[in-house]
């Protein structure tokens, strides 16, 4: 259970926060670097086992029916992984107090980085398809928001690498569709085990392959998605640091290197693979020249090593892998420390221009040690672990094994990517810290804000010579990525090697380079480039969002009718439809009409008559509720006291909001004329009238349509305990879907919510200041005589729900309806007994509560909300079980929608607006109102 306990404490550290930030401001992000630290060591517990050549494994069933199940693995490449996500978040944790400024929201931040380690976490140990796209998408929104955190320069950055990666995370599930229909399992072990059973099918492994490489393209910013990265370095330093060096670009690699059992050994995985991520090194090292934003210089960097590591992948040979696992790690060292001291040296001097920096090695000594270290790593000079790890990747180049002309090619583009490495990373060092001090009067930071810096460039000094300690988790990584193969041992000197050859020549070309930095720089800026792919991208986004303006068009109308007539049309048309396929079913083989059922029928009628002809808002609503009334009548003649009961309790409801709503309507509603748009309109209503009359006709008694009414009715009470089949259904049988239901009405809720303007100022044409409504004496006398006996009501529905007509639904109507008369009784204020409901905790709880009953489930080894098979217990003859819980959240997020509703509802009435001059655009036409 330790790779639970780990997710689980991340989780709680998450949910820790707000409690964190409020007791220690910006300094949270210490104890959440512990935290962090905590998950390592548990990992770290793990590793004999990973040595041992086993793997530590738990799996809980989610999906049975289809094979499915939230399990978790760690092998050594696993390990590798998420050692490198709790240890790199641990420094910026221990970063981010220095660096946050008092008035920046940290509390957002620090849940969104906690969550964000969580969603990585969970790709990295995700032994499941499904739960392996699950956080895969959870690290793209993750870091959609945290970008975003930045500020209104962060929205379309955020949205370029939300819509890039959400189109490789698409890709990504297509794949884990076509590998679970074509394998019959999602078993992610089995699947990586047996590589031939997949290989088999040439159609679906390429489809599968060419999927994943997107996937891994898009998430690891690879040509040509490689200009989301970039863009996105709007977003804080921490976020950037961690994101470049941990996360997200990593989990790209991390599937690369993963699937690599498969496809290692195919030309032309091998070839895409290494031209393309060559390619991308090469491009990305060209574009850092060109920049003078210390920032922008270190994402294009991350682009280019990214390249390199795609490159030496696609090679796929044990010691081709085994250099890409090791450079993995070197660069998010290296990379954490670049990033970090770039924001220190944003902090002090103010600017991250190096035309604007100079000399800063005379005042910040210790911060130009720390940042020619990390600069010498990512250039691959020794004694830093990047030596290491880029003598490795060349090594692996020079053997491709695929054709005579691929390995030259690997090895000028992976030179030549190098060499441009070496002359940027020598630029930043050169250009930041030697010379002229400009500013004198900066000064080294303080030890804490250095001190992550500082334990991550000493880390790759430190691991270079003794990379050795290294070996047997690389080698493990290694065997997991490649079984069978085996990689060479992990060493500092190999001797006289041709890849020391290529680092050596990488070097004297870069010095040669960097010494006519001058020239070169003219010669890079003075290179013509096509357009940006940020600019091709927002071109084809803003044509997009045009097309889907013309498509929505016809919708956008203010009348309600306008937006009923498409379904109603399609409602005729599809049963004229059904009416011509099912001409041959046999005739209803139930009993005629009953008397009561006629008038009931000439009830329903003369009501909704009248409601057509009504010119009194208040007549038609009265109407509207004779109707429902009659409909529940009906429904209790027909023996649904369940159904009769619900459309009794939704009418007593709507009959409450509709007081609300009248003081903001007029008391005459305009005449329907007889224009033929409405002459049409009654037709298609009567035509509608005609198509529900007749289903219900036709299939009304056929209950032998369905076989599930007789296993409901036979399975409902021996099952679960309960009488009440209908209540079963909703919160047993079909629970999942009641809590998707749900969670709509929840979503509806906040949205009501997000609609208050509280104390907004009414701009020039819109109404004025709130006219107070007096409160109605006749009403709050109501309201404290029937509040009571209403929530006592509630509560009996809400206990008789599992053997009697109620339930959580049924019961939530009737405390909101108590709700909504103490609104309308007390004109906006709170009113007494229910005045202190809120509908954020009451959702949030009702969600939250569903939520723990169906993971309660998981932990007896079932599957998610499982029909409980426990004894009920009873209660003041009631009978309660553990779903008892499960329809309490239900009441609460129901009671939660009808508050923000009856809130909305409630705010005082608009003053209409002062009479001026009327509003007019720039042209000159008047600006329709509304």
């Amino acid at each position: 259970m330790t790779l639970v306990a780990v997710l689980v404490l991340l989780t709680a550290l998450a949910a820790a926060v707000p409690v964190l930030t409020r007791l220690l401001g910006r300094a949270a992000g210490y104890p959440l670097a512990a935290g962090y630290l905590a998950g390592c060591a548990l990992l770290a517990t793990r590793l004999p086992v990973v040595l041992d050549d086993r793997v530590v494994a738990v799996s809980f069933p989610w999906l049975p029916s289809l094979d499915i199940a939230f399990a978790l693995r760690m092998d050594g490449l696993s390990m590798v992984f998420g050692l490198l996500v709790l240890g790199v978040g641990a420094l910026i944790m221990m970063y981010c107090p220095r660096y946050l400024s008092a008035d920046r929201p940290y509390a957002g931040l620090y849940t969104l980085l906690t969550l964000f380690t969580v969603a990585m976490l969970g790709v990295v140990l995700a032994a499941d398809l499904l739960l392996l796209f699950v956080f895969w998408e959870l690290t793209t929104v993750c870091s959609f928001f945290l970008i975003g955190l930045a500020g209104p320069a962060a929205a379309r950055p955020a949205t370029r690498a939300l819509l890039v990666t959400a189109f490789g995370g698409l890709a990504l599930l297509a794949a884990v569709v076509v590998l679970i229909v074509t394998l019959d399992t999602a078993d992610l072990t089995t699947i990586l085990a047996y590589p031939d059973r997949l290989l088999a099918t040439p159609g679906a492994a390429w489809t599968v392959g060419g999927l994943l490489v997107v996937a891994a393209f898009t998430k690891s910013a690879q040509f040509p998605f490689h200009f989301w990265l970039p863009s996105a370095m709007v977003a804080i330093t921490p976020v950037s640091a961690y994101l470049h060096a941990a996360t997200m670009v990593k989990a790209g690699i991390y599937l690369l290197i993963r699937f690599s059992p498969i496809y290692a050994a195919q030309a032309a995985w091998t070839i895409a693979l290494v031209l393309v991520g060559l390619g991308t090194a090469l491009l990305g090292a060209f574009l850092a020249l060109r920049q003078h934003d210390l920032k922008a210089m270190l994402a294009y960097s991350t682009v280019s090593q990214l390249g390199l590591l795609v490159g030496v992948i696609g090679v796929g040979t044990p010691a081709a892998l085994a250099a890409a696992i090791l450079h993995t790690v070197a660069h998010a060292l290296f990379k954490a420390t670049l990033f970090m001291l770039v924001g220190i040296i944003d902090r002090e001097a103010g600017s991250r221009d190096i035309r604007q920096l100079s000399g800063l090695r005379r005042v910040m000594p210790v911060t130009a040690t720390l940042t020619g270290l990390a600069a010498m790593s990512m250039a691959g000079l020794p004694p830093l672990l990047g030596f290491v790890s880029k003598e490795a990747i060349f090594e692996a180049l020079i053997k491709t094994g695929v054709g005579p002309w691929l390995s030259p090619a690997a090895e000028i583009l992976a030179v030549s990517a190098s060499v441009l490495t070496f002359v940027y990373g020598a630029r930043i060092v050169h250009e930041t810290f030697a010379g002229e001090i400009r500013q004198p009067d900066l000064y080294e930071p303080a030890w804490p804000f250095l001190a992550p810096a500082a334990v991550a460039a000493v880390l790759s000094l430190v691991l270079g010579p003794a990379v050795a300690v290294l070996g047997p988790l690389i080698d493990r990584a290694t065997h997991d990525a490649s079984p069978g193969g085996h990689s060479p041992d992990v060493a500092f000197w190999h001797g006289f090697t041709p890849a020391l050859g290529l680092s050596t020549l990488t070097v004297l070309v870069g010095l040669a380079l960097f010494a006519a930095r001058a020239r070169l720089g003219r010669l890079v800026q003075a290179v013509r480039l096509p357009p940006p792919g940020a600019v091709a991208f927002d071109h084809g986004h803003a044509a997009l969002l045009r097309l889907g303006h013309l498509v929505g068009q016809p919708a956008r109308y203010n009348s309600p009718a306008a937006h009923l007539f498409r379904p109603v049309l399609m409602l005729v048309v599809l049963g004229a439809g059904a009416a011509y396929a099912l001409r041959g079913l046999p005739p209803w083989p139930g009993a005629p009409a009953g008397r009561a059922d006629w008038p009931v029928l000439v009830l329903v009628a003369a009501a909704l008559a009248g409601i057509v002809l009504a010119r009194s808002a208040l007549a038609a609503i009265a109407l509207l509720g004779l109707t429902g009334l009659v409909m529940a009548t009906w429904f209790l003649l027909a023996g649904a006291p369940d159904v009769a009961l619900t459309l009794l309790l939704v009418e007593v409801l709507t009959a409450v909001v509709a007081m609300l709503v009248l003081r903001r309507l007029p008391a005459r509603l305009p005449a329907a004329g007889r224009q033929p748009a409405s002459v049409f309109t009654a037709g298609l209503a009567v035509a509608a009238g005609l198509v529900a009359v007749a289903a219900t006709a036709g299939l009304t008694g056929r209950r032998d349509l369905s076989p599930l009414d007789g296993y409901f009715v036979g399975n409902a009470e021996p099952v679960t305990g309960g009488s009440n089949v209908v209540n079963v259904i909703l919160v047993e049988f079909r629970a999942f879907d009641t809590l998707g239901e749900a969670t709509v009405l929840v979503a509806v809720a906040l949205g009501l919510i997000g609609l208050f303007r509280a104390g907004a100022r009414p701009r020039p044409g819109e109404p004025g200041p709130a006219r107070p409504v007096a409160p109605d004496p006749v009403l709050r006398f109501a309201y404290r005589l029937l509040a009571p006996v209403m929530l006592a009501l509630s509560a009996y529905l809400f206990l008789r729900g599992h053997d009697e007509p109620g339930g959580g639904f049924a019961a939530a109507l009737v405390a909101g309806v108590a709700l909504g008369l103490g609104q309308l009784a007390y004109a906006g204020r709170r009113p007494p007994l229910l005045g202190r409901l809120r509908p954020r905790p009451l959702l949030a709880t009702g969600l939250l509560l569903c939520l723990a009953v169906g993971s309660s489930a998981l932990a007896l080894g079932e599957p998610f909300l499982t029909p409980w098979h426990t004894p009920s217990v009873s209660l003041l003859g009631f009978s309660l079980s553990p779903v008892t819980a499960f329809d309490a959240g239900i009441y609460l997020m129901v009671l939660g929608l009808i508050s923000a509703a009856v809130d909305r509802l409630g705010e005082p009435v608009p003053r209409p607006a002062a009479p001026g001059p009327v509003p007019q655009s720039e042209t000159g036409a008047e600006v329709p109102a509304g």
